[in-house]
């Protein structure tokens, strides 16, 4: 591609050369030819003058100052007639007064007249100079036009070898640009190429402050915008590839959630239906059933709306500066006659003192009433559960600790997923609707915070999540590098 590029560029030059040289050629013979010619004229002139005072005696004495003189020699009378002539015999010429020889009228009136034409004697092309006498005659020297052409040729051929000769730099100058900017061209060709073919990481060498060097830098700046370009394309397609399979899997989920508890209740109601209803050892079983199911359709319902309206950002949050203290302390009154039932201990422990955070405590209170909801079905009987708070930066980080059955490490990573349930079944048991760790993730990210959580089978769990400590930390998140979101 290269030598194709270099030998159009060495090519156009050459044509540009040669038809520099055949103007140089046509234009400088000419103007050399005419300058020739002048210049003859003059000699022939000042020959003319000096034969016209040394006149020949006699025909012999005529050819050698025709000899001398470079050329042949004419003598006219006044009125025309020819009274000498080196290469013809006076007698049988015709009279030179006529307009068809202006250098002899130019001559006879006094003057130096000059012209080239064909000799009517000879019939070759002369060059005439007319000198006038000292006694009214005409000296004439005539000079044959081949002698001045082969001058004439050969300042031309003189002229064309020193111009050529001239253009060797010029052509070792254009070889190099040629083949410098054929080169440049290769680069900038084979750079589109890959542009062209989806590589928008090529990049050309930056060509200096010359015309290529802004152009390279130019397609550069393109490439970057498309490889931009392509790569937010990149991370959209795969945004909504993930989001379609969340809704997917979204849509697969909820129709799993609802269809069995929706099969519960058709299938006790239509056995009421068939008579069980005057069942008295049965009907009030088979309705707390129906009953047990509506609620949990009812809690599925409102999680959903819940998860939607905070994934969709139509959740309205209030931010304000909130004691920490408080926040733990509302989330233990909460809960408290639930554990309390079974007989679980619910403490604050202590580090929490003078700490705030900025927040919506609704969303906050939402967010302990779930890990803390959690906590109390998977501790037993007797156990532990206790809520604190410690700084991290300019967050701070609050958690729920329990001494329940622990969470298997292989099921940590998605426990945040939205459905998914470490043990199904005792989930479904325990009125659980999959979707309360996945609310506290998003209410949490809301808070421009994160959400981890530690565990091991039988050892119990414990959960933290960071709130921003001021409004400031709000907006910029600046979390503890060892609080990392699960």
């Amino acid at each position: 591609m290269t030598g194709r590029i270099f030998f159009k560029l060495i090519g156009g030059v050459l044509c540009l050369l040669a038809l520099a040289l055949a103007t140089v050629d046509y234009f400088a013979t000419d103007v050399a030819q005419h300058i020739y010619i002048d210049n003859l004229v003059h000699q022939l002139t000042d020959k003319g003058r000096m034969l016209s005072l040394m006149p020949p005696r006699n025909p012999a004495s005529l050819h050698e100052l025709a000899r001398a003189a470079g050329g042949r020699l004419t003598i006219i009378r006044a009125d025309g007639k020819v009274l000498a002539d080196s290469e013809a015999r006076p007698e049988t010429m015709e009279n030179h007064r006529t307009r068809s020889r202006p250098e002899v009228m130019q001559a006879l009136k006094g003057q130096t007249g000059w012209q080239v034409r064909r000799s009517a004697t000879l019939g070759v092309q002369f060059l005439y100079v007319g000198v006038p006498g000292p006694d009214g005659e005409a000296f004439r020297i005539a000079v044959p036009l081949e002698e001045i052409q082969e001058q004439g040729h050969a300042i031309r051929e003189k002229i064309l070898a020193s111009t050529a000769v001239a253009f060797v730099p010029a052509v070792l100058l254009a070889a190099l640009a040629a083949r410098w900017i054929s080169r440049r061209f290769a680069a900038i060709k084979a750079h589109s190429t890959q542009l062209a073919h989806g590589n928008f990481r090529a990049r050309l060498p930056d060509g200096g402050r010359s015309e290529f060097g802004q152009l390279a830098r130019t397609l550069n700046e393109t490439a970057a915008h498309l490889q931009a370009a392509a790569e937010q394309l990149e991370r959209e397609h795969a945004e909504l590839e993930r989001v379609e399979r969340t809704r997917k899997d979204f849509v697969i989920n909820v129709s799993h959630e609802l269809r069995t508890p929706l099969a519960s209740i058709q299938g006790y109601t239509e056995t009421l239906m068939d008579g069980a209803l005057n069942d008295a050892e049965h009907n009030m079983r088979f309705l707390a059933i129906i009953r047990h199911n509506a609620e949990r359709l009812a809690r599925l319902t409102e999680d959903l709306l819940t998860l939607s309206r905070i994934e969709q950002k139509r959740e309205t949050l209030e931010y304000k500066s909130c004691s920490v203290t408080t926040l733990l302390q509302d989330a233990l009154d909460v809960v408290q006659p639930i554990a309390g039932k079974k007989g679980i201990r619910l403490e604050a422990e202590p580090g929490a003192m003078d700490l705030r955070v900025w927040c919506d405590s609704e969303a906050v209170s939402q967010v302990f009433s779930n890990l803390l909801d959690n906590a109390v079905k998977y501790t037993g009987e007797g156990g532990r559960i206790a809520v604190g708070a410690r700084p991290a930066g300019r967050f701070v980080e609050l958690y729920v600790r329990d001494t329940g059955i622990g969470i298997p490490s292989e099921d940590l990573p998605r426990l945040f997923e939205r459905f998914y349930r470490v043990d199904k079944a005792r989930s479904r048991e325990l009125g659980g609707t999959g979707l309360g760790l996945s609310i506290v993730k998003h209410l949490v990210a809301a808070h421009n915070g994160a959400v981890r959580v530690e565990s091991s089978p039988g050892l119990g769990s414990v959960f933290s999540f960071a709130l921003p400590a001021d409004e400031a930390a709000l907006n910029a998140k600046t979390l503890n590098p060892e609080f990392t979101a699960s």
